[in-house]
């Protein structure tokens, strides 16, 4: 039976202003499993007018921080018990293994809204010594106040994990929000919204608004009444939010990719780096911002190391996932699919060494190959720019020092990771590199009490920790006179 989606409004299911859908289409078989309403500006009016209204006057703008904390615990509990619920929604519109949601994603959102908890009353301001005020004392502070409505729109890929980690951090700091999930992926979100209603928080402090990016992602960065754009997705898209943003002085947090280096030194321990390598390229069929796509390797152990890597891919099982046995499922939509061909056959065409898969011919379900290429340049198109599927580039390098100019050799910055054994290499290496996370010997981590994100056009700001929470505050100061 066909699912039929509506938008989550002031705690209540409605369709969209002028009754428009989408269908939303199994990467497995590719056949129409849901559809989903496709709002409008108006859509998108009510609300944010409703996320508004309670954060300046209604019930939400009353709790204190204690208060949060206890619904964002209330939260954490009820997405905790639908784990299962959950899990299977974002693997259905992936095409993902089932196991990976269960094991990663969802426990991450339970983890994000547990440290948010945390934090909800521990947003403290400070008292700040002064000269005074025409000579008179004075007590001056400063207060965390919440930046106002956000619109947090979020990306296909980990669609639940990367809602929760906006979510959690802007309720923690008071504020109200408008999520506009992926028009390929809405479900998790709209099952999430309606557990916070669950939970007891306010109508109208969570709402989800589904939809295509260039009306209702469009319509929430102009809005006048929302203060804050939390983005992830492509740089391009971050380039046209910024945009938007900036003349309407809006605060913007962006998120956008990666083509992250895994460095594998000579002195590593191979095995470890081999499969780390791999799950840092293959997990999510490589739909992942921080995919370690670029694997440098030392001169010396490079080509062993390549063909173990490639029999790595070549060892995945591809297939229907919830199929026994199955380890990699599609890319998640036809887009993607042709994309990540275009890019397998650009590294041939660029004379890169196809080590493993190759050009996927799928009859039906967007099935890709997982690819590696040896014996490639840095200057390659495979290596510059994001490709965002199942495929690795490897390139060789000498020195620590060609290793970090190589690493550093991208218009992006999220992560990295070093395999190594040497410690003192690691620290090194790990300081040199210019990205917002790095791992040694393991892909980096994603912890509710780190903070994510990346320089250059990896994006502006951070998510998660004790950071992630005060992005979504401004800074008052108040100054009393003391006669």
């Amino acid at each position: 039976m066909t699912q039929h989606l509506k938008h989550f409004i002031e705690g209540a299911h409605t369709e969209s202003a002028d009754g428009a859908r989408l269908n939303l289409i199994n990467p497995v078989d590719e056949e129409v499993y849901a559809t989903a309403a496709s709002g409008t500006a108006d859509d998108v009016g009510r609300a944010v007018a409703a996320a508004h209204a309670q954060l300046y006057g209604g019930a939400w703008s009353k709790l204190n921080g204690t208060h949060r904390a206890a619904l964002l615990n209330n939260l954490a509990a009820l997405v905790e018990r639908d784990l299962e619920i959950l899990a299977d929604m974002d693997a259905r519109a992936i095409g993902r293994s089932r196991m990976e949601p269960r094991m990663m994603d969802v426990p991450n959102a339970v983890a994000h809204l547990r440290a948010a908890a945390g934090w909800a009353n521990q947003l403290e301001g400070r008292t700040i010594p002064t000269g005074g005020y025409m000579g008179v004392r004075t007590l001056s502070y400063t207060v965390r106040e919440p930046v106002g409505v956000v619109a947090a729109i979020v990306p296909w890929n980990s669609p639940l994990m990367i809602t929760t980690w906006k979510l959690a951090a802007l309720l923690a700091a008071g504020c109200t929000v408008v999520i506009k999930p992926s028009e390929e992926t809405p479900q998790s979100a709209l099952h999430l919204a309606a557990l916070c209603q669950e939970a007891g928080f306010p109508d109208g402090v969570v709402n989800v608004v589904m939809g295509l990016g260039h009306v209702v992602g469009r319509a929430l960065c102009e809005h006048p009444q929302v203060a804050k754009i939390s983005f992830t997705g492509s740089p391009e898209a971050g380039a046209a939010i910024q945009r938007i943003a900036a003349p309407l002085f809006k605060r913007v947090t962006l998120e956008l990719g990666g083509k992250s280096p895994q460095i594998v030194f000579d002195d590593a321990r191979f095995d470890d780096a081999v499969r780390g390598c791999a799950m840092g390229l293959f997990i999510n069929q490589g739909q992942v911002c921080a995919a370690g796509s670029r694997i440098l390797v030392q001169k010396g152990i490079a080509g062993k190391f390549s063909a173990a890597l490639a029999q790595a891919a070549k060892s995945v099982a591809v297939g229907d996932p919830s199929q026994e046995g199955v380890q990699m499922g599609p890319v998640a939509k036809q887009a993607q699919y042709e994309r990540v061909n275009r890019y397998i056959q650009l590294g041939i065409d660029e004379g890169a060494e196809l080590l493993a898969g190759g050009v996927s011919d799928s009859a039906k379900g967007w099935f890709v190959r997982p690819t590696i290429f040896g014996k490639a340049s840095n200057q390659m198109t495979i290596a510059r720019e994001e490709i965002f599927g199942p495929v690795g580039t490897v390139i060789e390098f000498e020195t620590e020092e060609e290793a970090i100019a190589l690493a550093n050799d991208s218009a992006y910055g999220l992560a990295a990771t070093v395999w190594t054994s040497n410690l003192e290499r690691a620290h090194k290496v790990a300081g040199a590199i210019r990205v917002g996370a790095v791992g040694v010997n393991c892909w980096s981590p994603l912890d509710a009490n780190l903070p994510w994100g990346g320089l250059k056009t990896s994006g502006i700001g951070r998510e998660g920790g004790l950071p992630g929470a005060l992005a979504y505050t401004e800074e008052k100061v108040i100054t009393v006179l003391l006669p």
